[in-house]
């Protein structure tokens, strides 16, 4: 069904481990506008990031997924909403980061990394005894 609030566009916003990511009190979210005469929001279809005020409702949206998350062990998704809806999950290709961090002046990847090296530690002590759907709960 079409949804009248995407004519403003899509809101991106970023989850790691369950948890929306935030660095510096900044959400990693985004809003993709589309582009003049187009339906599409996508930044490769000539939209544009914008910043955006992140919501309590999409916060909300992200607590309803945040199991599913993790206990199919989703390390970094990208959450695609419109209005109070959640339109897709980017599991593979969650794309904006970069973008993000000159928006925001904030090093998300940082952030990433951080984690990232905290899980491979972990990995290291536990081996397969701890699979990543428990270590995106540390």
């Amino acid at each position: 069904a079409y949804i009248p609030e995407a004519k403003a566009g899509d809101v991106r916003l970023f989850l790691m481990n369950g948890l929306p990511l935030a660095r510096d009190g900044n959400y990693a979210a985004f809003r993709r506008v589309p582009a003049k005469g187009d339906v599409r929001s996508n930044i490769h279809a000539a939209g544009t990031a914008r910043k955006v005020k992140v919501t309590a409702t999409m916060l909300g949206i992200a607590d309803m997924v945040r199991p599913k998350l993790i206990s199919d062990g989703m390390f970094l998704v990208g959450l695609d909403i419109v209005g109070d809806k959640l339109l897709e999950i980017n599991v593979f290709t969650p794309g904006g980061l970069t973008r993000l961090s000159v928006m925001h002046k904030t090093d998300f990847a940082t952030s990433v990394i951080a984690s990232m090296e905290e899980k491979w530690t972990l990995r290291q002590a536990y081996g397969d005894a701890m699979p990543n759907s428990r270590l995106a709960t540390l």
